[in-house]
This record gives structure tokens, C-alpha cells and sequence, in this order.
């Protein structure tokens, strides 16, 4: 291995308040609701542009491709550079391309506008390793659950705005134009608020590059929580993503605020965070991840039996939101405990992983709606919580 995998992380030089765990909640909410925008919108942008909602569905998985190239491109430098510059850097290029996803002239630039967008918004992936570095060991799973709850709450908040916004407010062009705007006033609070960090990798970024394969190489902890995060999260996606065409559908007849507002009954998912991370504190990540799979289960078994009745929609996306947040933070916090000196990179493999299956997630989604309805899409998200499942059990028997 590199001797530049094996340096020494620099002892935290700031003390993480309150304040600045709440701040970094906020921050991480923010920048991640713009990936998010565009999910209750995909029917209005379908109708403005003339596709279809199949190629509707385009936009939001053009987005989370560009996230997921920003995880893997752009995040690892977090244990090279100075992570606060970078991160205003990355805001700044967030509130240009959300601004030409609002004047987008076509569909297919607003779809390019969309990778963009993504590859800008990586900017979460920077700021939980280094709270990470800087939180106490003892503490570490709470205040990470902490700081998710801020960014599972923007996940989440933001369908229930953007389509607020767009129903009431001027359509999903303003949406994409409002969040420009909460970029450049985010970038202006970090700027005075953010404690520099400095890495301590020195080598070059192709050396960089290449120590990720060496991780994921030796790490089968690091391996275990990709392939069960991209599971996780595509089931995730197939809901979301199909969800707005399923309440404009005949069996509801609703709009895109509806949609939208189905965001305030996943937040409670954003409460499962910080319950997730207590968890994995005193009962070990691997608990807290079956746990959170299991429950995921529970809600696809829901929302195909009873998705057809609004209490059986709200009680599935609940038991879905809840679990998929849940194994997601504790598979966070078992990823950063695995080498101190790599967060960033760690947090990389983890990420990219994870959101792969929720561009694949997308996909199936949009494919499944369009061939096979409802049923479709609950037997495409139950099947990845299944595979997610399987492969959680099938490597706990092979570690013991």
C-alpha cells in the first residue's frame, strides 16, 4: 500500500460545537435538496418540453449520475485539498448550473444542466467525513446521525417545496431558480462560519485515484456496505421516482404539490437518523443496518397490498423512509470507523456505490411504471430490498 494511504490524519484543530453541528445539518440539507427538486416536477417538465414520462424520468436520473460522478471524481480530493475552499468552489458551480436548468431552452439541456447539477452537489460527501475527523470517537455515530438528519430532511423537504412551489408559486422553473439563489446565500454562510481543514495526503491524484481500488480491495466491510447501500437506495428510487405518475394516475387524481407534500410523512425517516446512529453507537452498525433493511421489507409489502387506499401509501412510504435512512447511517458509520486516514475516500467508495443503484433505481423505476404499473413498481423496489437482504445476511455467515 502507498505510505500516502497510511499517513497519519491531522488532529482536529476545532472544537465541533452545537453550532456547528447544526450548521453543517443545514448545509448538507440544502445542497442535497438539489438533486432532489426535480422528482414532483417530472410530469409538469414532460408537459412543457412534449416527452413522455418515461423520458420525463430522464432528468432525475441524469441527476443522480451527476452526483454519483462528483462522488467519485471530485469527493476523494476532501483528504487532498482544503475542503473549505473546495466546498465554496462547489457551491458557486451548484448556483450556475441550477440557474441554467432554469432557462433551459430544451429537455436534453436541461437534462445536461441536471448531470451538472449533481456533479456540484457533492458537496454533503465533503462535509460528513469531516465531521467525522472532528467528532470524539465515542460520539461519532450520534453526531453523524445528527448531521444526516439535516440532509435526510432536505432529501426529503425539498419534494414537498419544489412541489409547493411549482403548483403555486410559477412553475418548476422558479424551483430550479429559488435553489440558484440558496446556493450563493449558503456559500456566503460557510465562507464566514467553516473551519479550514487540512488533509494530510500528499500524493498525486492519480495516486489518489488508485487508492480507492486499494480500499475496496482490502476492506470487505467497506465492500458489504456499497453493495448494500446501492440496494437500499435503488428501492428508494424506484418509489420516488414513479411516485408522482402513480398520484396523477386515475386510481388518485392528484398533482404535483401532493406529491410533494408526501415528503413531510418520509421525513420522519430524518428522526430515524439520529435513532440509527444512537444504535450503532451501543448496539454495533450491523444490527442497526438488518434492522433498517427489515423495515424497508415492511413497507414494500405495504405499499403493494394497500397502495391502492392513502393510508396504506402513507404507512408504506413511513416504513420505507425509515428504514432506508436507517441502514444507510449505520452503514455510514461502520464505513468511517474502517481507516481514520481515508474518510474521504471511504466515504467515496461507499457513496458511489450507493447512489449507482439509485440511478439504476430510477431507471427500473420509470421502465417498471411504463410496462407494468404499480404492481411493477412494488415488485422492483421489493426486489432490491431483497437482494440488499441477502447480502447483509450472506456476509455475516461468511465472517463468522
Amino acid at each position: 500500500m502507498p505510505n500516502t494511504l497510511l499517513a497519519t490524519p491531522a488532529p482536529p484543530t476545532t472544537r465541533l460545537s452545537g453550532g456547528l453541528v447544526w450548521l453543517l445539518a443545514l448545509a448538507c440539507g440544502l445542497v442535497v435538496a438539489n438533486i432532489y427538486y426535480n422528482q414532483p416536477l417530472l410530469a409538469a417538465i414532460g408537459r412543457s418540453f412534449g416527452v413522455s414520462d418515461s423520458r420525463a424520468s430522464l432528468v432525475a436520473t441524469a441527476t443522480q449520475v451527476g452526483y454519483t460522478l462528483g462522488m467519485l471524481l471530485l469527493v476523494p480530493l476532501g483528504d487532498k485539498l482544503e475542503r473549505k475552499r473546495f466546498i465554496l468552489w462547489l457551491l458557486g458551480g451548484a448556483a450556475a448550473c441550477l440557474a441554467g436548468a432554469a432557462l433551459a431552452p430544451t429537455f436534453w439541456v436541461l437534462a445536461g444542466a441536471s448531470v451538472l447539477i449533481g456533479l456540484c452537489s457533492a458537496v454533503p460527501q465533503l462535509l460528513l467525513p469531516m465531521a467525522a475527523h472532528l467528532a470524539p470517537e465515542a460520539d461519532r455515530g450520534r453526531i453523524v446521525g445528527r448531521i444526516m438528519s439535516g440532509l435526510l430532511l432536505g432529501i426529503l423537504l425539498s419534494r414537498t417545496v419544489s412541489g409547493f412551489v411549482a403548483a403555486h408559486l410559477g412553475g418548476w422553473r422558479t424551483v430550479f431558480g429559488g435553489a440558484a439563489g440558496l446556493m450563493l446565500a449558503l456559500g456566503a454562510l460557510l465562507a464566514w462560519q467553516l473551519p479550514r481543514s487540512y488533509p494530510s495526503f500528499r500524493g498525486s491524484y492519480r495516486e489518489l485515484m488508485g487508492s480507492l481500488l486499494t480500499l475496496g480491495r482490502e476492506l470487505p466491510d467497506l465492500r458489504r456496505s456499497a453493495l448494500v447501500g446501492a440496494s437500499v437506495f435503488a428501492s428508494f428510487s424506484v418509489f420516488w421516482t414513479t411516485l408522482v405518475f402513480y398520484l396523477e394516475s386515475p386510481t388518485y387524481h392528484y398533482g404535483a404539490d401532493v406529491a410533494g407534500l408526501f415528503g413531510l410523512v418520509g421525513a420522519a425517516g430524518a428522526l430515524a437518523a439520529s435513532l440509527a446512529g444512537r444504535a450503532a453507537d451501543e448496539r454495533g452498525p450491523r444490527f442497526a443496518i438488518l434492522m433498517g433493511v427489515a423495515l424497508a421489507l415492511a413497507g414494500y409489502l405495504v405499499l403493494g397490498l394497500g397502495g391502492g387506499w392513502l393510508v396504506g401509501l402513507v404507512i408504506g412510504v413511513l416504513l420505507l423512509d425509515v428504514g432506508v435512512q436507517a441502514a444507510h447511517i449505520s452503514n455510514q458509520t461502520l464505513v468511517f470507523s474502517l481507516r481514520p486516514e481515508a474518510r474521504s475516500r471511504l466515504n467515496t467508495v461507499y457513496m458511489t456505490g450507493y447512489f449507482t443503484g439509485g440511478s439504476l433505481g430510477s431507471v427500473v423505476g420509470g421502465w417498471a411504471w411504463m410496462h407494468y404499473g404499480w404492481p411493477g413498481v412494488c415488485v422492483a423496489g421489493g426486489s432490491f430490498v431483497l437482494l440488499a437482504l441477502a447480502v447483509h445476511l450472506g456476509y455475516r455467515r461468511s465472517d463468522t
